[in-house]
């Protein structure tokens, strides 16, 4: 069995994350739209869902660590480069599954209310590597998985806030969106507000470009040998 197959396997063995990965998922689809908002409620929270859901998974490899499975690996014929990569792209197959489901199951649901669903899955997808590899980075910093999520629930929560989550973007004082450019919710919010608005597709690249270098980035931090 290869280490794809593998993660894949052990990525939906345990309830907590078939619960994230599947039931919450249902409930993104279904939440109604209020009127103030531009899309259904679910879709206003799927972003921290994804956050969640990547952490979840993610952290899997810290329990490798803390197993001290990643320290047997180094005496195996497979390499930390090949361990890793492996276990995100499956990590990745699983949340852009879920994003073309909840984007799917919106379009039947809510219709046009979702914008352009085509955009609005690409916007979802990158987010998703994002929050793959930002959690991959959070991790490198820790190094027992319990102190790990106790304090990224919080960093969560934090990112949603400045992102628009809860406060429409254009509500917030002006420092405020300064500062939120520089955290990847930002450039999920202001996606989702091109795709409800069926912006063209060359506007749609500078967030789908700065999502995708936020995860570049947060790859190279995690991904560093010395703190496997």
């Amino acid at each position: 069995m290869t280490l794809f197959a593998f993660a894949l396997i052990r990525s939906v063995r345990s309830v907590a994350n078939l619960i994230l990965l599947a039931v919450f998922p249902l409930a993104v689809i279904f939440l109604p739209k209020a009127e103030w908002d531009i899309f259904p409620k679910g879709y206003q929270y799927y972003g921290m869902l994804l956050l969640f859901s990547a952490s979840k998974l993610v952290h899997l490899i810290m329990e490798d660590r803390k197993k001290k499975i990643l320290t047997r690996i180094g005496a195996a014929p497979v390499t930390h480069f090949q361990y890793l990569l492996q276990n995100l792209l499956a990590f990745s197959l699983l949340l852009i599954v879920q994003c073309a489901v909840v984007t799917g199951g919106g379009l039947l649901v809510h219709g046009s209310l979702l914008g352009n669903p085509l955009q609005l899955f690409l916007v979802f997808s990158c987010f998703s590597l994002t929050a793959i590899s930002f959690s991959l980075a959070w991790c490198s910093l820790f190094r027992h998985p319990e102190s790990s999520m106790a304090v990224m629930f919080g960093f969560i929560m934090i990112m949603a806030m400045l992102g628009g989550t809860f406060v429409p973007l254009a509500f917030m004082p002006e420092f405020l969106q300064r500062i939120a450019m520089f955290v990847p919710t930002y450039w999920l919010t202001t996606g989702m507000e091109m795709a409800a608005a069926n912006a063209l597709f060359s506007e749609l690249l500078t967030p789908l470009s700065v999502m995708l270098l936020f995860s570049i980035l947060f790859v190279l931090i995690g991904s560093r040998r010395k703190l496997a």
